[in-house]
């Protein structure tokens, strides 16, 4: 039995959660197209922040899965992994090794004492300088490549370098594009300059997927987060991402809760799927859980897979393995024994 199925035959016993996808109508499975910027629709996004935090704490308090269960769950998380290497010390033989992990990412023992086939990560992230060598590193093994783009972290480059940088890398053979928005743009409400803004960064990437980063820890308010995702669904964004990485605050419950309800409205007004990722500080198994508890409860069990949800992160498949090696043996490992790259 594969991670997905193991982990769906449980997820609604085990979390007591219905799925949400059975409250959506028919859902085109297509890329996201967009639609024309609805700015009434936009501003009256609001977020109530009391009940959102609330909400948010109780996912993993009330939620747990164990044993078998919890492996399942953790083997479809390294399913949905971007493996991630942006620092400004990579070198090809890093990226390389990246690879190498992507494509075996739990070491054979483990995955034979689970009765589990191989599986490997969902893409490799990098930047653009990296896209040739990642993709001649993963050639044959079906995993895309993706880079980070558009002035990435800050967005502050000029516009045509931006547009530039997207199709230097689609051109190298990157899949996937994770372009930053302009912070400006949502935080000074001009939601129209972050359509086109955006819908232009679509329109360069060709057929690759664009990811759109809202760098949510720089944009002030849960309202901002709840708007800005829809504008960038409604310019086209295959996936909206919560974080660079880089900012000081990533990645959090309520934030992934705001994002996933405004997929949730966008799914249920259009018909279109608009994958999420969480990313940045996002580095635990029990993190790992947290969040796919979430994205099943809010979204349903349709978005638990690589297509419409993914993990930004390099450490977190490290202390997976590790949690993995120890249902297998009933002893924890040392970090060591697990290297990324």
């Amino acid at each position: 039995m594969n991670p997905e199925e193991q982990a769906s035959r449980q997820s609604g016993k085990e979390t007591g959660a219905e799925d949400a996808s059975a409250r959506l109508p028919q859902l085109h499975r297509h890329r996201n197209p967009g639609i024309p910027l609805d700015l009434s629709w936009v501003r009256a996004a609001t977020a109530n922040r009391p009940a959102i935090e609330r909400r948010a704490a109780s996912l993993p308090a009330r939620r747990s899965v164990k044993k078998d269960h919890q492996a399942a769950w953790l083997l479809r998380a390294v399913t949905l992994i971007d493996l991630t290497t942006l620092s400004g010390d990579d070198t090809p033989g890093r990226v390389r090794r990246l690879a190498a992990k992507a494509r075996a990412p739990v070491r054979a023992d483990l995955l034979d004492a689970l009765g589990m086939e191989p599986i490997t990560t969902a893409a490799v992230c990098v930047y653009h300088e990296m896209v040739p060598t990642a993709v001649e590193a993963l050639a044959g093994s079906g995993i895309p490549v993706a880079a980070v783009s558009t002035g990435f972290p800050h967005g502050l480059s000029p516009f045509r370098t931006r547009l530039a940088e997207i199709e230097a890398s689609v051109a190298a053979g990157a899949r996937e594009i994770d372009i930053v928005i302009s912070r400006r743009h949502a935080l000074t409400g001009n939601w129209q300059a972050l359509h086109d803004e955006i819908r232009a960064f679509r329109e360069a990437c060709g057929p690759a997927h664009l990811k759109a980063i809202l760098a949510t820890g720089e944009l002030g308010t849960l309202r901002n987060v709840a708007r800005a995702s829809l504008v960038a669904m409604m310019a086209g964004a295959d996936f909206i991402k919560t974080s660079t990485g880089k900012e000081s605050v990533n990645a959090t419950l309520p934030v992934s809760l705001v994002m996933a309800r405004a997929i949730r409205d966008y799914a249920r007004v259009t018909g279109h799927r608009v994958g999420f990722k969480p990313a940045g500080g996002i580095s635990t198994a029990k993190d790992a859980l947290n969040w796919l508890v979430l994205v099943k409860e809010e979204l349903g069990a349709d978005w638990l897979s690589p297509e419409l949800f993914r993990f930004g992160a390099s450490s977190l498949l490290g202390d997976i393995e590790r949690q993995l090696e120890h249902h297998v043996t009933g002893a924890y490992s040392a970090a060591w024994r697990h290297p990324i790259a």
